[in-house]
């Protein structure tokens, strides 16, 4: 019995895992909407566009909320912007479970959009702290300058995050040859360290 409840909790764990992110997005999208045809109802109606046309455009308080989206992305770009998001975070990192579930969907879309942007070019696994343990990281790059020009081999850069908060870690240099690369995305990777091991993505077909 005990064994089967470890099965159940693991199953449930990793469901969670993977349905909570999506979860939020879409609930935060659609609270979103909500509050844009609210607000469209007390917009005045010169200033709607379905005024001066001939028909309704259909998905207005969509079109607002892409274009709320995309407002607070221009604004966080610039220093005032990231000033106010480090003091939300700061407020969101002081309440427990809040902070669980905001840090947990912030790092697996990051980790969606960093696969896009290839920050994280590649998974590998690297022996660490000894030899025949092993550790998951994210490689970012080749190693330039000073570094490459007093080695021998070829140095690669390596972030290996910590579980399960993916946002520490630390910084590894490494020979090429001692990385094995991995098929898993960055994705799925991120998913496997924040839950520990719970979670674990199928082999990748060759």
């Amino acid at each position: 019995m005990k064994g089967l409840r470890t099965i159940i909790k693991n199953y449930f764990l990793t469901g969670l895992l993977v349905i909570l992110p999506v979860f939020v997005t879409v609930y935060v999208i659609w609270f979103l909407i909500r509050v844009m045809d609210v607000v469209l109802k007390y917009i005045p109606p010169k200033y709607l566009p379905e005024t001066y046309l001939p028909f309704q455009i259909p998905g207005l308080g969509l079109i607002l909320v892409i274009i709320l989206i995309f407002a607070v992305g221009l604004l966080t770009r610039n220093l005032a912007g990231r000033r106010v998001v480090h003091i939300w975070e700061n407020m969101v990192d002081r309440i427990p479970l809040v902070r669980i579930i905001y840090s947990g969907v912030k790092q697996l879309l990051e980790a969606f959009f960093i696969q896009k942007n290839q920050a994280f070019k590649r998974v590998a696994l690297l022996e660490y702290p000894r030899r025949g343990t092993y550790v998951i990281g994210f490689i970012t790059g080749e190693s330039k300058g000073e570094v490459q020009s007093k080695t021998n081999k070829n140095m690669m850069n390596v972030f290996v995050p910590t579980t399960p908060n993916p946002t520490s870690g630390f910084y590894i240099l490494i020979p090429e040859d001692e990385l094995i690369i991995l098929d898993m995305s960055v994705e799925d990777a991120f998913k496997l360290i924040i839950s520990g091991g719970i979670f674990s993505p199928p082999e990748q077909n060759k």
